[in-house]
């Protein structure tokens, strides 16, 4: 374990950020690194787990161990473990060993109260990995990707002995596998104005990659999903419903929400016009969706593919500058932290347009800044209503948690409000 003084973009905000990387990738791109003030930054070799999870309960290792001789894996297992922070499924890192090498895997329980038809969702998953995997195949000499290097650029699912890519287990819940991205790093937050460029190219790339994807159109997973104008009727029929009795305690955001109802239609109305093209989208370019090389800080490939289906270029980069272009942690109750930067706004915007080139039309380009606030505005609807109706969706870590993401959504909304001038700028001189 080695500590290491390093600056962050955050001018000290986030002291004591934890972030997980091998010291290579930082002594070798110092461009990831903004000028002083530096923070203490803990550093952990790659080989260590990026979750920081508690150790598993042991009937939840049991169960994975029950489950994971289903896959075609071979070797034997020696060790498992939970990973990660998703707020979704029941995430779980095994390491085997494979005659004296060591090979590692991820392995999840697919949450049926949130993806209702797990079969329909992995086929989905089996068809994008597919193209993905052709496509960089088919590009390989030109890029001087290897067969091993292509693979760390997209998704490899595990099929089960009888060639499933998910197994059924007797309780009815649905597993899936995937061959763990060694050497890889992902953060919750852009460290640098460098990294949020990367992150932003990798996202679209990846829709550049998709665009081409053959009918019939992708699954829809989760129906409605960035519907902005039925996340707004979701969340009165939840102040209507008043199930947990929470709603006389949040009439501020009630408030802050009910007077933006305007902006939930910004997005749908011009898909539903024409205006906007359908295309297949990621639907939650979370930063922490990028898996970053650590030798050389580049953004090698997009995970968590559950809501990868048809949708607006729109609500891809909406999303990732809601989740990377603010500096606070998605639950900070001090909301005076929480605010987009603009110098992250724009390596966001310059990746993005850099790697999407003349996909993006231009009604899609002209509302790339605005964007950001629908989708921010869109998840704090999502918070607001599952703390209304007692946290049934979103997995909460203590009383309240739902509330204090969604006002960092709203807050971060005001942001955008008050820098919307500023940030359609930085879009017009993109490119």
């Amino acid at each position: 374990m080695k500590f290491i003084e390093f600056p962050t973009p955050w001018e000290g905000k986030r002291s004591g950020q934890r972030i997980i990387a091998s010291p290579p990738w930082y002594i070798k791109n110092l461009a990831f690194h903004l000028p002083p003030p530096c923070v203490r930054i803990l550093l952990q070799m790659s080989t260590e787990t990026s979750s920081s999870a508690p150790a598993a309960p042991r009937e939840l290792i049991s169960e994975l161990e029950r489950v994971v001789p289903h896959f075609n894996i071979s070797g034997s297992l020696a060790s498992s473990q939970l990973y990660g922070h998703g707020h979704i499924h029941d995430t779980f890192l095994s390491t085997y060993d494979q005659a004296g090498s060591v090979t590692r895997y991820i392995h999840q329980r697919i949450n049926r109260n949130v993806f209702k038809n797990p079969p329909v969702l992995m086929e989905n998953i089996v068809r994008v990995t597919r193209h993905l995997r052709a496509k960089l195949e088919s590009g390989a000499a030109a890029a001087g990707l290897s067969a091993a290097e292509i693979s760390r650029r997209t998704l490899t699912i595990i099929p089960t002995h009888d060639g499933a890519p998910f197994h059924l287990d007797p309780s009815g819940d649905y597993w899936r596998t995937y061959i763990f991205i060694d050497q890889s790093a992902t953060f919750d937050t852009p460290i640098s104005p460098a990294m949020a460029f990367e992150a932003a190219r990798a996202f679209g790339h990846f829709q550049m990659l998709l665009s081409d994807l053959p009918a019939p159109p992708l699954h829809e997973t989760i129906p409605l999903f960035h519907d902005t104008p039925s996340r707004f009727r979701a969340l009165t029929g939840a102040l209507a419903r008043d199930a947990a009795g929470r709603a006389a305690a949040v009439r501020d955001e009630i408030a802050f929400a009910l007077q933006r109802e305007p902006l939930t239609h910004e997005l749908t109305d011009g898909l539903a016009s024409g205006e906007l093209p359908l295309r297949v989208t990621h639907n939650d370019t979370k930063l922490n969706n990028v898996l970053f090389d650590e030798n050389s800080g580049e953004g090698i490939c997009v995970i968590d593919l559950d809501t990868v289906m048809p949708g607006s270029a729109l609500y891809d980069f909406g999303d990732l500058v809601r989740s990377g272009a603010n500096p606070a942690v998605e639950d900070e109750k001090n909301l005076g932290k929480v605010n987009v930067s603009l110098p992250i706004f724009k390596a966001l915007a310059n990746g993005y347009i850099e790697a999407t080139g003349a996909l993006i039309a231009p009604a899609e380009r002209r509302l790339l800044a605005r964007s950001a606030q629908v989708i921010s505005f869109e998840i704090g609807l999502r918070f607001l209503t599952d703390h209304l109706d007692g946290d049934t969706y979103f997995k909460i870590h203590h009383p309240g948690h739902n509330l204090d993401r969604a006002r960092v959504m709203f807050r971060l909304v005001q942001s955008m409000e008050q820098h919307q001038a500023e940030m359609q700028a930085i879009v017009d001189r993109a490119g």
